[in-house]
């Protein structure tokens, strides 16, 4: 079976999550936006060995400690979508436009597709292409567990912005609408800052996106 933990990482409180199998003790790590000490420290205390980096989108605080974590591990980077290129190519200008430590672009083992799946341990999970947010953004679904790590998609009570670069708010309902919402209400999302909900519970009360 799988398991997750939320850890915030970062000034931004970043939800990077680590995702494992109780079996073979095997992790993925989602949107690791930085403080890899911590994000090490939480994987020896949970007992699992980190082997693969999903990446939902490429703004600094979901992807900037990808390059250093892989390096250090020697593991791959998947995702996101290759419309987010420019964002990773950006990295190291994002953390000194926010007086971050620098951090280093990175070639993404495996681009992003809508409909592709990954794999941990023999668990799969679907993923959806999801911009307006970014262009390349991507979601994670697990639909046996019945969770989606969304990024910066939706949030309980709102939405991504979509005031940055190539960001478009018609394009990010649109995703809502047709890629999140067909997921199920039952379905718990992980956002990519503050609490998780559901997205039945966000189809009746955000007022972002009630009623589509």
């Amino acid at each position: 079976m799988l398991h997750y933990q939320t850890i915030p990482v970062t000034p931004f409180q970043q939800n990077c999550s680590l995702l494992w199998c109780d079996e073979t003790h095997d992790a993925a790590i989602i949107d690791p936006g930085g403080e890899i000490e911590r994000l090490l420290a939480a994987a020896a205390r949970l007992g699992v060995t980190i082997r693969q980096i999903w990446i939902t989108h490429a703004h600094i605080d979901h992807a900037g400690g990808s390059a250093e974590l892989a390096a250090r591990l020697g593991i791959p980077i998947i995702g996101p979508h290759r419309g987010d290129q420019f964002w990773i190519d950006a990295l190291p200008e994002q953390g000194t436009m926010f007086g971050l430590p620098r951090v280093e672009s990175f070639t993404p083992s495996r681009w992003l597709e809508d409909g592709d799946t990954v794999e941990l341990s023999g668990h799969v999970l679907e993923v959806r292409h999801c911009p307006g947010h970014t262009p390349g953004h991507v979601v994670f679904h697990s639909k046996p567990l019945q969770r989606a790590f969304v990024g910066d998609v939706l949030f309980a009570g709102s939405i991504g912005r979509t005031d940055f670069p190539q960001g478009d708010h018609a394009t990010l309902i649109e995703s809502i609408r047709t890629r999140l919402w067909p997921m199920g209400d039952d379905t718990v999302f992980i956002p990519g800052h503050g609490p998780e909900s559901t997205f039945g519970r966000e189809r009746r009360m955000n007022p972002y996106v009630r009623g589509t």
